[in-house]
């Protein structure tokens, strides 16, 4: 048996208990997503709900500016981040949709994933989205 296993991270269970199920509401459609277990997370559940006006950025992600800088207690210095992630990037207090892989930078910090990848890369211009706790 694997130390995953025995302290439960092998058990899907387990790790949809460490997830909180968000939902991202785009002029009628709705796009579920989870956010992780980390101090930058949680410090956004703590902000919702939040309607965000998002825009393209680098032909890659939907970025929306976040009222109030989220904690970045014990998560590290930079990431990358695969489409369908939500990360939060912090010199720009922005919170990010991922819908193409971006390679390492300092500053990114990822904290959830979301489900439909084409209602938010297919979205253009500035669009208005509402986030709230449950799917």
């Amino acid at each position: 048996m694997t130390l995953a296993a025995i302290i439960g991270e092998d058990n899907p269970a387990t790790a949809e208990a460490t997830s909180t199920p968000i939902s991202i509401r785009i002029d009628g459609t709705t796009v579920t997503g989870t956010l992780s277990e980390n101090a930058t997370a949680r410090s956004l559940i703590d902000q919702l709900p939040l309607t965000l006006s998002f825009s393209d950025y680098g032909g890659q992600e939907k970025l929306a500016e976040l009222p109030d800088p989220l904690s970045l207690d014990g998560v590290p210095a930079g990431d990358d981040a695969d489409p369908l992630t939500i990360g939060y990037y912090a010199p720009g207090q922005a919170l990010v949709l991922y819908y193409e892989h971006v390679g390492y930078f300092r500053g990114i910090v990822r904290i959830g994933t979301f489900d439909d990848l084409a209602a938010i890369r297919d979205r253009s211009g500035r669009f208005t989205a509402t986030l709230s706790l449950g799917a």
